[in-house]
């Protein structure tokens, strides 16, 4: 969602914020701002727009100041123009400020600030916060005071940058229910919604907690609780990412790169966490009733640790959506519950709600998340990171890789703890998972035989992914992606449900993606596949039988490997189908339409 960054120090703060906005369009945005201060006075531009065409347009770089903020916004109140773009500011031009989030009792607000003469400028949520602060300044002995009086009334999720001309030395940072992180420098500090943004500056970090601000200037910092204004004592991290990690690296898009990097990413799951699984695996082994949540491509990741923990530790999961989750499951989850929470960023805002929910009601909650340091991570009571690196994509995949990896490895040694799995099939097993890295460099060499399958696909309207069993998954997350960057409808499914009503879509020329590896449903599988075939659609395969090629028009021949592992080789030629529809069709893969990279609203 928004992305904010903001700066205090020596440098011309335009020039840093410029710089971290860029970082953050991933997030995904359709206006931007940035206020900046100098003598007393606050410089605000802003628009709706790309960043590189309103730094040209509106002159971002060069605004005057060695303090600021930026935003990007994507908008929830008041639709995408010039006037709901932030910064929003009070009546009197001295305060402004950048919002993430939603305030739900802005409504109420906002009529008692008219009633009082307030003067509103847009449709936004955001400007009702820097009125009410103004309003509160007016009985209050300090800024300080003022704004926490102001926000101990909003109801809602917040993560907030403000600057105010009185204090010409500090900004002010809070965090409520969205990601915001500060950056701690040399003469110069920081904040974000993500490290990417001052990684160019410093690698070392603080995360805020819910209902925490921060009040910085260029050679200090202290962070206080929200409700008490008491001081919160909080660790530094450093964070292991490079700023090379985070660029492109001489591929066009960071999609593609993201892609090649997943033989890499893979290793470094599998290398960082051998160390810790066996601990976690015995912390877990007790639980018989365990719920998985998440949402996207990672609740499509829990899918396929259902079939692994039924497969081989003969436990059965209930995978749920993280928002539904507290709706559906909330009499369900007691202390003898497990938990298991997937989330890439750390700070998907529905599965934070599940896991707050089931630390109320007692339950063991297992984080598995990619970004060390987020709000999942101080959630949690055990914590497994997939190593994967930055990644600044919209769409999911060297994410989505490592969080399968992840979860097989769990599952193997979840296995060997109740002994419910043969031992020697277990070592079997994780040796493929050791040489599935080479395997997906394998699958990487026929790019360019998928980009020229991607170019007889282009102008098709519609896809149907299959597959059954542990594949069901694969055909979800191959639709998904489809539809994410390329814009073109797709079902996913399990081949099963084709007879029983999807088989009427199909016609003449409508692709078939059939997920069809060697294993124990890969008969059923043929005869899904000649069903789709007698309606004339187009079958596109993915497997390592060469009879798949009679029932095929086109055939992705893959490496053999054990039929638990094929989840994590086969999503990689699907990313790259879904990749090269997109740009053949003039899309922007990194940035998809109305998407962003982290849902930190509900």
């Amino acid at each position: 969602m928004c992305g904010i960054i903001g700066y205090i120090g020596e440098r011309p703060a335009c020039e840093v914020i410029v710089r971290g906005l860029k970082r953050l369009e991933y997030r995904g945005y359709d206006s931007a701002g940035i206020v900046t201060e100098e003598n007393g006075e606050l410089f605000i531009r802003k628009g709706a727009g790309r960043i590189d065409e309103l730094t040209g347009k509106l002159g971002f770089l060069e605004m005057p100041g060695k303090r600021g903020i930026g935003h990007t916004r994507w908008a929830t109140h008041g639709v995408p123009n010039d006037i709901n773009a932030h910064p929003q500011r009070d009546c009197t031009g001295k305060i402004a400020l950048v919002h993430n989030g939603i305030i739900e009792n802005f409504a109420e607000i906002k009529e008692e600030l008219l009633s009082k003469g307030h003067r509103f400028e847009s449709d936004t949520d955001t400007e009702v916060i820097a009125h009410l602060i103004e309003e509160e300044l007016k009985s209050s002995e300090s800024f300080e005071e003022a704004m926490r009086r102001a926000l101990l009334r909003l109801k809602g999720s917040f993560a907030l940058g403000i600057i105010y001309t009185g204090e010409p030395d500090r900004l002010y940072f809070v965090r409520n229910e969205s990601p915001l992180v500060l950056g701690i420098g040399d003469g110069e500090n920081f904040a974000a919604s993500d490290v990417p943004a001052f990684l160019e500056y410093t690698n070392r970090a603080i995360f805020l907690d819910d209902r925490e601000y921060a009040v910085v200037t260029k050679d200090s910092y202290v962070v206080k609780n929200l409700d008490t204004g008491e001081t919160v004592e909080k660790p530094i991290h450093e964070i292991e990412w490079t700023l090379e990690m985070a660029e492109k690296a001489g591929f066009p898009h960071f999609m593609l790169k993201e892609i090649y990097e997943q033989p890499r990413a893979i290793r470094d799951a599998i290398h960082g966490n051998a160390d810790v699984i066996r601990t976690v695996a015995e912390e877990i082994a007790k639980y018989e009733k365990i719920f998985i949540v998440a949402m996207g491509t990672s609740y499509h990741a829990g899918l396929v640790g259902k079939y692994l923990f039924q497969r081989l530790a003969k436990r059965v999961p209930v995978v749920e959506d993280a928002s539904e989750f507290r709706y559906e499951f909330d009499d369900l989850v007691d202390e003898d519950s497990l938990v298991i929470a997937i989330t890439q960023s750390g700070e998907t805002a529905d599965t934070l709600a599940a896991m707050k929910l089931a630390k109320r009601k007692g339950a063991k909650v297992l984080a598995i998340v990619n970004v060390v340091g987020s709000m999942a991570t101080r959630i949690a009571d055990l914590t497994l990171y997939t190593h994967a690196g930055p990644e600044i994509g919209v769409a999911a995949t060297k994410t989505y890789t490592t969080q399968l990896t992840v979860l097989t490895m769990l599952a193997i040694e979840l296995a060997r703890v109740l002994g419910t799995a043969d031992e020697s099939y277990l070592n079997a097993l994780e040796e493929g998972l050791n040489a599935i890295p080479e395997l997906v460099e394998s699958v990487l060499k026929h790019d360019e035989s998928l980009r020229e399958l991607a170019e007889s696909l282009v102008d098709r309207r519609d896809f149907f992914y299959i597959g059954r069993g542990i594949s069901v998954p694969t055909a979800l997350e191959g639709a998904l992606k489809l539809k994410e960057i390329s814009y073109i409808h797709a079902e996913g499914l399990s081949a099963g449900e084709l007879k029983h009503g999807p088989l009427a879509l199909l016609e003449d020329g409508v692709p078939v993606v059939a997920i069809a590896p060697s294993g124990r449903t890969f008969d059923k599988m043929v005869g899904n596949m000649e069903e789709s075939r007698a309606r004339g659609a187009f079958v596109i395969s993915l497997g390592d039988r060469g009879e798949l090629k009679r029932l095929s028009d086109v055939l992705i021949e893959m490496p053999e490997t054990d039929e638990l592992l094929t989840p994590i080789l086969y999503a990689v030629p699907l990313q790259l189908i879904a990749y090269h529809l997109a740009v053949l069709r003039g899309n922007d893969p990194d940035k998809p339409r109305n998407l962003a990279k982290s849902v930190t609203v509900e």
